[in-house]
């Protein structure tokens, strides 16, 4: 079929499984944000917080059908993230970077680097998995009872380098997706000058919201441990 076998078409996929997981990243971002609500509410912690319960809608038999989808989403985006920076370097007749077609875009350090911070997100992703999906979601999918959400947040985030690396992550993710976002509708032809400068600003808009909700659900862990539980 034409969208598997073109180049086209392969960057369309690409861009619908970013918008996938931009979706993704807003509802994970906002049930976790309620950690933050809850400390303002003086309910970090307790059973009827809104953070718990965010976490037991997450472990919904419904959601849980969600995940194998989510994870061929990125299995998706990954691959054919991959397989567009090797034609670009095969088009290009050596090791560059990923390919722009403007100069607005070939200015941007995160369009030029975009395969490199897919790899940097990738491996802190699994480094992610191991604190939180499965020791929450993958122990329910075993019939083993799931670890308190709020103990997972301040045991992981009480060190200070701990945090640092969290940081370092979001970062890269804010960087990956200010490109990422443009790029998407840059691909279904929303790329003349009006809709561009546009676009390219509600990128970073969407970019920084997800980076500040995910930086404020980590510091707040953070002065939890640190300060407010001792």
């Amino acid at each position: 079929m034409f969208i598997f076998n073109s180049s086209i078409g392969k960057k369309f996929i690409q861009s619908i499984s970013g918008a996938f997981l931009i979706i993704f990243l807003l509802l994970h971002g906002t049930i976790n944000f309620f950690s933050v609500i809850d400390t303002f509410t003086g309910k970090f912690g307790a059973p009827d917080g809104l953070f718990q319960k965010g976490c037991d809608f997450m472990a919904l038999p419904i959601v849980d059908i969600m995940v194998p989808v989510l994870a061929l989403g990125f299995l998706v985006h990954i691959g054919y993230g991959c397989w567009l920076t090797w034609q670009n370097v095969k088009a290009r007749g050596g090791v560059k970077r990923y390919e722009v077609s403007s100069k607005a875009a070939a200015d941007s350090w995160s369009a030029r680097n975009m395969f490199v911070l897919g790899i940097v997100i990738l491996g802190l992703l699994f480094f992610h998995l191991s604190h939180f999906w499965a020791k929450m979601q993958l122990r329910e999918f075993m019939g083993l009872e799931a670890e308190n959400p709020y103990l997972l947040l301040t045991t992981t985030f009480e060190h200070w380098w701990m945090l640092t690396l969290y940081i370092v992550w979001f970062v890269a993710i804010f960087m990956h997706l200010c490109h990422g976002f443009w790029s998407m509708f840059q691909t279904v032809g929303w790329n003349n000058q009006t809709w561009f400068k546009r676009v390219k600003v509600i990128g970073i808009i969407v970019a920084a919201l997800i980076f500040l909700i995910f930086t404020a659900v980590a510091v707040n862990a953070f002065v939890q441990a640190n300060f407010l539980m001792a």
